[in-house]
This record gives C-alpha cells, structure tokens and sequence, in this order.
C-alpha cells in the first residue's frame, strides 16, 4: 500500500465481493445453487460461476449467491432458487450457464419470472 487512498479503494471492491457472496446488509435477492453430486455433476458450478460473473457484468452489488446441497425432491439438475424478500422462491431446474443471463435479467431487472 502507498497511500491511505489505495488502502480505501480495496475496502470498496473486497466489501462489493463480499456483498455477492453473502456477507453484508440489504439484499435485494439471494441466488441459492444447490450443489449435490448430481448436481455438480450438471454443471452447478459452472451455473454458480456464471451467475457470479452477470452480476458484475451488470454492476449488481446486493444480491446474494450462496450454494446448498441436494434439493430432495427429484428436480432435474442444476436447481437455483431466487429468493427475493417479501415475494415467492423461483425455482428453475435445467439450469446452463447460458440460461443464467435470462434468469438474472428477467427476475432482477424486470421482475418477473423468467422462462428458462
């Protein structure tokens, strides 16, 4: 570090990627990938990872993305639920890291469900 400037500005970006993962204030939606075998096995990390990546494509700091295991009720793989505050779960199975662009745009920026 060479000034306190610098020292502020890593505070700024580790404080916006900690809001991501799940350690912080508000939270406008919080994007639960379940992560069993049979999951990762679909490619729920690849889902995890693309969600990730929207979000800070699209300048989005409070929303959570956090991981579980299996869901237990036999849905296709990878499953990610959309929790949003005061509203219903989204469910969408089948997802593929092509499928997470729709689903961040339709359920964040116009709220909606969106057809995956």
């Amino acid at each position: 570090m060479r000034s306190l400037a610098e020292l502020e500005q890593l505070k700024r970006h580790a404080q916006k990627e900690l809001g991501v993962r799940g350690i912080g204030g508000y939270c406008r939606a919080t994007f639960i990938v379940h992560m069993g075998t049979d999951g990762i096995a679909a490619g729920a990390r690849e889902v995890l990872l693309a969600i990730l990546d929207e979000l800070k494509r699209l300048g989005i700091h409070d929303c959570r993305v956090t991981q579980t295991d299996v869901t237990g009720f036999g849905m296709k793989p990878p499953v990610v639920d959309v929790v949003t505050p005061g509203h219903r779960v989204e469910t969408y199975t089948g997802v593929s890291p092509e499928g997470v662009r729709k689903i961040v745009a339709e359920s964040l920026v116009e709220s909606r469900v969106a057809a995956v």
